[in-house]
């Protein structure tokens, strides 16, 4: 795993995107196509914008999953994942192959079909975010570390459904569904690459408790330190409770 810290979102965006532009075009280049992981929320704007824009990516050779969906909440929602995985990549690529978690389908034939779907060969690269809470994807702690199922029903904690609140995709915290389509842990790890983008103040608790605590299924993104192909972008908010010794490590290892 590598640590990566810059001084703005801006700047770490322009890095991930042109560090996943690379994967993908090297996975074309390998394979023909490429298959992707998106995260959505607010972490990933900045990036999404800058990798959507970037040039030389024959986004109709790219297989596209996203990491989760709430249970129950309509396409047209403002906090839908469908809705903004389509307004902020596909609309804006013309990606044809894309598979989107139906939150209000059948929850158990939605997992059967992309269960199915997601097997079928090796994900390319993954792009995550971490939750306040320390979650990746809908993971709240504990999180299942065991179940190979690819994707999972999860609940959601009150720190995970606050943070939806405090972001602004609901008013209030009983509007955020209680539950969730959510890719699992062991899933996200059989990505060849991961790219996790983790920038903004709110989230340096949780940066801490990952990166300098303990594996735990109670701070569910620090499982990605046993990945070997993970790359952590940090801002310098977000790492701002990093000890220099943590970032002088993780550096190292690239």
């Amino acid at each position: 795993m590598i640590l990566r810290v810059f001084e703005d979102k801006l700047s770490l965006a322009r890095a991930a995107a042109d560090q996943a532009a690379a994967a993908i075009r090297s996975a074309i280049a390998n394979h023909g196509s490429a298959r992707v992981i998106a995260a959505t929320g607010a972490s990933q704007l900045e990036f999404l914008d800058a990798l959507t824009n970037t040039r030389r990516i024959n986004w109709k050779q790219v297989e596209l999953f996203h990491l989760d969906e709430y249970i129950g909440l309509p396409s047209n929602h403002p906090a839908s994942f469908r809705k903004y995985i389509r307004e902020r990549i596909i609309d804006t690529t013309g990606i044809t192959n894309y598979h989107l978690l139906d939150g209000t389908a059948d929850s158990a034939e939605v997992i059967r079909q992309v269960n199915a779907a997601i097997s079928r060969s090796p994900i390319d690269v993954a792009f995550t975010g971490i939750g306040e809470n320390g979650h990746l994807a809908f993971n709240d702690p504990p999180a299942d570390f065991q179940t190979e199922a690819p994707y999972i029903i999860v609940e959601l904690d009150a720190a995970c459904r606050r943070q939806q609140v405090g972001e602004g995709w609901f008013a209030s915290l009983s509007d955020v569904p209680e539950r969730a389509i959510s890719m699992s842990i062991r899933q996200v790890l059989k990505a060849k690459e991961i790219l996790c983008i983790a920038p903004d103040a709110r989230k340096a608790k949780a940066i801490q408790a990952c990166f300098e605590g303990e594996i735990s299924p109670m701070a569910p993104a620090s499982i990605l330190r046993t990945h070997p192909n993970a790359t952590i972008y940090l801002d310098g908010q977000s790492s701002a409770l990093l000890k220099p010794a943590t970032l002088s490590v993780f550096a190292a290892s690239a």
